[in-house]
């Protein structure tokens, strides 16, 4: 039986992988996306997530913290400076996993982890949050405000419309047809 046995050993010693996760760790804080073992990402899974819960929270202590786990100055900064804002409002499910199919020469299962936030496939640009609409009487003066303009426009348009209209005598046979002269526009 299998009880309490949660980590998969992935076929090594401890300290071969902790630096595993590490290194995947780091590569996927870099890239943002990388090709992987489903095994390997099903690890790596559990082992960054805090770490970007814990990115969060900028402090001296926390950077301590992750600097710990993933061992490389420029990954710490990127997680701190660029991840971290960009997944701030999200409550962890940071990795996203895509199985890929299986490798050629073992025919172990590949896929895809990835940030959530930095695919543009699937992240949509969000949109400027609508005004909520209210049912109050201010709406009543500003639809008068707008309807009288309109009202004073329409006449304009109408006698615009009037000067470019311009009679036609009817065709009579040799006779040379005559051109309207244009219509004079007024200024505006």
């Amino acid at each position: 039986m299998r009880h309490n046995k949660k980590i998969n050993h992935l076929g090594r010693t401890s300290s071969h992988r902790k630096a595993l996760l590490s290194n995947l760790a780091v590569s996927l804080i870099m890239h943002k996306r990388i090709n992987t073992t489903l095994a390997k990402a099903k690890a790596l899974r559990p082992y960054v997530e805090p770490l970007i819960t814990k990115a969060k929270d900028d402090t001296t202590h926390s950077r301590r913290i992750v600097f710990s786990y993933l061992k490389k100055k420029e990954a710490v900064t990127e997680l701190f400076r660029n991840i971290a804002p960009k997944v701030g409002d999200r409550p962890g499910g940071y990795t996203r996993i895509l199985k890929t199919g299986f490798r050629q020469g073992d025919a172990a299962e590949t896929c895809f982890i990835e940030l959530v936030d930095f695919n543009e496939t699937y992240v949509k640009e969000a949109k400027a949050p609508a005004k909520p609409k209210t049912r109050r009487g201010s709406g009543k003066k500003k639809a008068a405000e707008t309807a009288e303009p309109k009202a004073e426009k329409a006449p304009k348009a109408k006698a615009e419309k009037a000067e470019k209209v311009v009679e036609v005598a009817p065709e009579v046979e040799g006779a040379a047809p005559e051109v309207p002269a244009p219509a004079e526009t007024p200024a505006k």
